[in-house]
């Protein structure tokens, strides 16, 4: 079953795709930057292009049938939602028709886990876009950077600033995350969840 049907929504887009990430070239093959990788791998394989715009870079794609805008904020993690709320109300979207790619910590490295809703976990970027939007039942994708291992005396924040290694095969980890979007958009959440989570 498809996630979205035409002419249900005021919006003229199908879903609206933030990928959470740091402007700079410091940060940009960190692990916080997971939801940007994506993000351009999507638009490598669907044509995309960037433009500014909502104080980030913009892109918009087809998936088949289906009208995609991706947004990578460039106004820091910490305040991803003043981007993202910018476009939400731009483009009319409601939460469900908002998919939020983002590291995160708890889940094990090369995991992908689509899901509506649920807690902050302590994501600045999340906490952000929560207090823009005024809910947090918008759709996330987190992608999986686990945490420091045993003996690596970084703290996590450290952690996550700091570039994959090459062991971690982001190449492999970003593919996956953006055939996880690909399936939401495909097939809808449900039949994402079964594969990817």
């Amino acid at each position: 079953m498809r996630l979205f049907r035409r002419g249900e929504s005021a919006s003229t887009l199908d879903l609206l795709v933030a990928g959470l990430g740091n402007p700079g070239r410091e940060y940009e093959r960190t692990r916080h930057n997971a939801g940007w990788l994506v993000l351009d791998e999507l638009a490598r394989r669907h044509g995309g292009s960037w433009k500014s715009k909502f104080s980030g870079s913009l892109g918009e794609v087809r998936l088949d049938d289906a009208r995609l805008a991706l947004l990578k904020p460039e106004t820091y993690m910490n305040d991803s939602g003043r981007s993202v709320g910018a476009a939400a109300r731009f483009y009319k979207v409601e939460p469900e028709q908002l998919l939020v790619v983002h590291d995160d910590v708890d889940l094990e490295h090369g995991r992908v886990q689509a899901r509506r809703g649920g807690g902050l976990a302590g994501h600045n970027g999340l906490k952000s876009l929560a207090q823009h939007l005024g809910s947090q039942e918008f759709l996330r994708l987190r992608i999986g950077v686990g945490r420091p291992g045993r003996g690596d005396p970084r703290p996590v924040a450290d952690w996550v600033l700091s570039p994959f290694s090459p062991e971690d095969d982001a190449e492999a980890l970003v593919a996956r995350g953006a055939d996880a979007v690909e399936a939401v958009v495909a097939d809808g959440l449900d039949e994402a969840q079964q594969r990817f989570n």
